[in-house]
């Protein structure tokens, strides 16, 4: 049949997936609109599109989550459909009837799917009903506390609490003990209302060591609906997904049909249209529970692109313009195996706190034969607090699993960024770890080996300083004028006017100083420091204005000169008091000066990046004084509270 014209798309998203989804767009020969917040009106996924338009404001229910105006950009950019992304909008279905209503086309399901399987309570109900195998929980209508103890005592505790209308872990809390219930059931509902417009919850039981395997449908509107195969996510920290692979280590042929024919079978139920991903928990016996349905386009879609040679967005889009879908389910590839890592602006020493500022160094590896990387910053970007910190993902194939680890380990090298806390340290511990080669993979995998993953930050060694004064000297000298060669602020000796050449560095790094000789035994060669030795080495150097960042053991540290005054400011501003640990919004302050307070009692409610940070008592004492409001905008290391801690 004959569908909709779409020459022109617009993408109600930002970041990584808008830069995704318009570079699949033009490759259509389709016109790509922009849309974003005030803050992020220099972005890359603005920067890349054809056209863009301001939407204001900078909170997201400011600017990416208001339906009248991402409607009016894309009728006053000429765009006939809208591509959701994910987050943000993507499974809210009043914008898909929105969307319709306004003469446009939504790149995604009918929004009748999206009720029916957007709210996971609706989903789990119609699983139920067909005969899906479901965790315990309770799925139902009523918020109050009270109802939520009743479940949660009936199933047992560890219980699981689960945003009822949106996923990534936003609103998604372990509740240990039901003296935790009603504090944990509040954050929970305050983040769920602020990532997805509603605060609705549910409640499950608590599954030890599961694997989480999901089945990628797609559907058309002639009825035809297959499954791309499966990928598992297992690994994961905050409930949200850091790596993911397809397909998922072990499964049989006869499994991955059962899974696929049962995520299919609830695609068809309810009139499913375009790409969906059924979530299921996997256990060591085989026996797997539905857990959700995500009625969009997945972060970890590249995979399945991967070992499949499908592009999913244009299928979408072909979908979307009323053509069938070009492959049966017997045709379906799998061919190979393929992993995705996600890279975060955070904090993984700091339990995996979002991290904001400006990227002072962004590298990115080099793309190639199976080799991805889907990015939506550059060098210079500023990572804000008001949106999720995924700076990008990077994807490797290989013939084999082994291949494809490899390979994505010698990305993970190649990858530099500079100026904000990542995890991109962690993310090669995660790879190179042996229960990680040997696919012993679930839902517990980081906790289980935390101690190797997350290893206590200590000291550097001495030979790393010496690498460091060599290096920054070197890339010092790189620095002075060229134009004259008999000028002595050409000479590349180390000379300073009035200082001796052999000078002693006092260097600092990651709140480590020391002062050091340049012992002059290793040699820069463009941005790699040549050490020498039996093994010669060969580390990733590179200064950035007065910073040198130089790769250690697999990592990359910034090393400044010792600044005494600004050590002195910063000792005295953190001085008696808790400060924010990253740039937010207060959405709770729950003390009073002159209050006492037991160790651990939670006093400000920080918001960022979409989800909630409490800030707690380190021992008991009396809150001396507050330095913040409910409603104001902190910056990270702003004075918070003043705790005077008790006598003995």
């Amino acid at each position: 049949m004959s569908g909709p014209t779409i020459t022109t798309l617009l993408v109600a998203n930002r970041g990584e997936i808008a830069c995704r989804v318009m570079r699949t767009a033009k490759a259509l020969g389709l016109n790509t609109v922009a849309v974003h917040s005030a803050i992020d009106a220099n972005a890359r996924h603005v920067r890349e599109a054809d056209l863009a338009v301001n939407l204001g404001g900078a909170k997201p229910a400011d600017s990416y989550l208001l339906v009248d105006k991402l409607i009016a950009a894309a009728k006053a950019s000429g765009a006939q459909a809208i591509h959701p992304g994910y987050g943000f909008l993507s499974e809210n279905a009043g914008f898909a009837r929105a969307i319709e209503a306004a003469g446009l086309i939504f790149l995604g399901p009918p929004a009748s799917a999206i009720d029916a399987m957007g709210s996971k309570s609706a989903a789990k109900a119609l699983m139920e009903d067909a005969g899906v195998p479901l965790v315990p929980g309770y799925h139902g209508e009523a918020q109050d506390v009270e109802t939520f103890r009743a479940a949660s005592e009936r199933i047992g505790y560890p219980v699981l609490l689960k945003a009822a209308a949106g996923g990534g872990g936003k609103g998604m809390k372990v509740v240990e003990r039901e003296a935790d219930l009603a504090e944990t059931l509040a954050s929970a509902q305050r983040e769920a209302q602020s990532a997805f417009g509603d605060s609705r919850m549910l409640v499950e039981k608590y599954v030890l060591k599961p694997r989480h395997v999901e089945i990628q449908v797609f559907a058309d509107q002639h009825g035809n609906c297959l499954y791309l195969n499966e990928r598992d996510c297992s690994i994961q920290r905050r409930h949200q997904k850091v790596v993911e692979e397809a397909p998922a280590p072990g499964l049989s042929a006869e499994l991955r049909q059962a899974m696929g024919e049962a995520a299919v079978k609830a695609a068809q139920a309810i009139g499913y249209v375009g790409a969906g991903t059924v979530e299921f928990l996997l256990d060591a016996r085989g026996d797997f529970f539905f857990m959700e349905m995500n009625t969009r386009l997945q972060v970890e879609h590249p995979v399945t692109e991967a070992i499949t040679g499908l592009d999913l967005v244009a299928w979408q889009i072909r979908v979307a313009r009323g053509e069938a879908l070009p492959i049966s389910q017997a045709q379906v590839p799998l061919i190979g195996h393929a992993i995705e890592v996600r890279l975060y602006a955070e904090d993984p020493d700091n339990d995996f706190l979002p991290a904001t500022g400006t990227l002072a160094l962004y590298r990115e590896a080099a793309a190639g034969p199976g080799r991805r990387v889907d990015s939506g910053v550059a060098q210079g970007d500023v990572v804000s607090p008001f949106y999720d910190p995924m700076l990008g993902k990077l994807i490797a194939w290989g013939e084999n699993r082994e291949e494809a680890r490899q390979r994505l380990l010698a990305m993970l090298d190649e990858t530099l960024v500079g100026g904000v806390k990542t995890n991109l340290a962690f993310l090669r511990r995660v790879l190179a770890h042996p229960a990680f080669a040997a696919a012993e993979l679930d839902t517990g995998f980081i906790p289980r080996h935390q101690d190797v993953l997350l290893p206590p930050q200590g000291e550097l060694p001495e030979a790393f300083w010496q690498a460091a004064a060599d290096a920054f000297i070197q890339s010092e000298a790189a620095l002075v004028r060229d134009d004259d060669p008999h000028s002595p602020w050409s000479a590349r000796s180390g000379w300073r006017a009035g200082v001796a050449t052999e000078t002693e560095l006092h260097l600092v790094s990651n709140g480590f100083g020391h002062k050091v000789r340049p012992p002059r035994t290793a040699r820069l060669d463009g941005a790699r420091l040549v050490v020498p030795g039996e093994v010669q080495r060969r580390l990733h150097a590179i200064r950035q204005d007065g910073t040198l960042y130089l790769e250690w053991a697999g990592e990359l540290h910034a090393l400044t000169r010792f600044d005494p005054i600004a050590e002195a400011e910063a000792s005295h501003a953190h001085h008696g008091g808790l400060t924010a640990p990253m740039n937010g919004s207060i959405v709770r302050v729950l003390v009073e000066a002159g209050q006492p307070v037991e160790a651990g009692t939670a006093l400000v409610v920080l918001e960022a990046m979409k989800m909630e940070h409490s800030i707690r008592a380190p021992h008991a004492g009396t809150v001396k004084a507050l330095y913040c409001a409910e409603g104001d905008m902190v910056s990270e290391g702003a004075a918070l509270v003043e705790l005077e801690e008790a006598s003995a």
